[in-house]
């Protein structure tokens, strides 16, 4: 694989909470939405690829079992079929836009949680 695959970022990656992973994924999957509306197939691909590779990262990523993983692989494939095929299971973009949102918004919140930062001298 290549983009992501550094080892400095796979590391990254995996010590995110699932809720950071989706959050990030949908990042990519509404620039991919984007770009294919305003008619740039090659920034949607790029966005497209980008999305397929932290899903493949997400769905590798071991902590990841059972009902989990079957959620993921269907995200992945109901994410292809909608921006990259032929849309036969009718998702709409608004529907995968709001599935990402869900997760970056949880994601929002538990690092609102966390408070901020503090450093000792």
């Amino acid at each position: 694989m290549t983009g992501f695959a550094t080892e400095p970022f796979i590391q990254r990656w995996m010590a995110m909470e699932l809720v950071e992973q989706l959050g990030n994924i949908g990042s990519e999957v509404e620039r991919a939405i984007a770009w294919k509306k305003k008619g740039n197939p090659t920034l949607s691909a790029s966005a497209s690829d980008r999305s397929l590779q932290l899903m493949d990262l997400t769905i590798a990523d071991p902590r990841w079992k059972g009902g989990k993983k079957k959620e993921l692989c269907r995200m992945r494939e109901v994410f292809c079929d909608a921006v990259l095929g032929e849309n036969s299971y009718g998702t709409s973009d608004e529907f995968l836009k709001k599935y990402f949102l869900q997760f970056a918004t949880a994601a929002r919140r538990r690092s609102d949680l966390a408070g901020p930062l503090h450093y000792s001298s």
